[in-house]
């Protein structure tokens, strides 16, 4: 694949094609950045960017991940203190996952959060943002019915780190479009460009195939996982032999989540999955590409539950190196 489809393989969208086929022509050197709120441990959601990640370096991008220590302040994670403590651990944690530490710089948002041109910059901001305008942007990441002052001021921050880390391209789950598009819109008004964006997809509730999935309101997988929890978590999932379920019963729209983490998981990081089976059942599956298993499945020469059995197993291989990590640091 060209570098325009290595870099965008596998994203929900880009903002814009063509702004992202410029990058493409001439990626070596050019740097993406994504940002996290430190919370401990990684989850499959942090997964699926780091996931992306990786494969900018591949396509020779170098990495900045902002472990926003500020934004989780302002988001009430806890003192500096806690949250700086987390945010060490989750840099190890990332790079166990995977991440090239060559390619790959980390960034705590009190590095430069606090200096005078940036909170000059960021009033600039909230001068030309209304306070509907910033709450509609931080929806996704508000804990409650009200909105606090902080954080209606946390995505303005996110769109000012773009200008300050000085990146060529912004990466987030679908989660984080409105805070880039409020990005795009705002960051002209003090001239500044407005920031490239390219997102990724958001992996449905394990359980069920609808809404995303969430450790607040269902199960999810996350770093800390043994390998039967892994087991046990991925043999309960949804899994229909289709990769469009029907709705649920009250019209919601569900996805498969077992296809879904084999696509945006398990084939970007393995060149050949096999699905193993006894001989009296037909013997192994070999797939080297997504498209295939999905066929098989639909058709049902593959079984969901084999299907199920051979995603735990890799889902583990990829989660035990920060597996050893989290344990070592306990």
């Amino acid at each position: 694949m060209d570098a325009y489809e290595q870099i965008t393989r596998n994203v929900s969208e880009v903002v814009t094609e063509d702004e992202v086929r410029a990058l493409a022509e001439s990626p070596d050197g050019k740097r993406a950045y994504v940002g996290y709120e430190p919370s401990g441990v990684l989850h499959i959601g942090h997964m699926l960017t780091a996931t992306k990640l990786m494969e900018l370096q591949d396509a020779g991008m170098d990495v900045t991940v902002l472990l926003a220590d500020v934004h989780a302040y302002l988001n009430d994670k806890g003192s500096f203190e806690e949250i700086r403590d987390t945010a060490e651990r989750m840099k190890a944690q990332f790079l166990a996952y995977g991440l090239d530490e060559e390619q790959t710089e980390f960034v705590l948002g009190s590095e430069f959060q606090f200096d005078r041109e940036y909170v000059l910059d960021l009033h600039a901001l909230e001068l030309n943002t209304t306070l509907s305008r910033a709450e509609r942007a931080m929806a996704e990441i508000k804990g409650g019915d009200s909105v606090k002052v902080s954080q209606a001021v946390y995505p303005l921050m996110q769109a000012l780190d773009i200008v300050y880390l000085d990146v060529d391209l912004a990466i987030g789950g679908m989660e984080q479009r409105k805070v880039h598009m409020l990005a795009r819109d705002v960051l002209p008004a003090i001239d500044e460009d407005a920031p490239t964006c390219m997102h990724t997809p958001l992996i449905a509730d394990l359980s069920s195939g609808a809404g995303k999935m969430s450790s607040s309101t269902g199960t999810t997988i996350s770093m800390e996982d043994s390998t039967k929890d892994i087991e046990e978590k991925v043999n309960a999932a949804f899994c229909p032999p289709t990769a469009n379920p029907d709705p649920a019963d009250d019209g919601t729209e569900r996805e498969n989540p077992v296809l879904q983490i084999f696509e945006y998981h398990v084939f970007p990081r393995f060149e050949q999955v096999v699905v193993e089976r006894p001989e009296k059942y037909g013997g192994n599956l070999t797939y080297d590409d997504y498209a295939s298993l999905e066929a098989e499945l639909e058709s049902g020469e593959l079984h969901p539950m084999d299907a199920k059995t051979a995603l735990a197993s890799y889902l583990d291989e990829l989660i035990a190196p920060g597996r050893e990590k989290i344990r070592a640091q306990k």
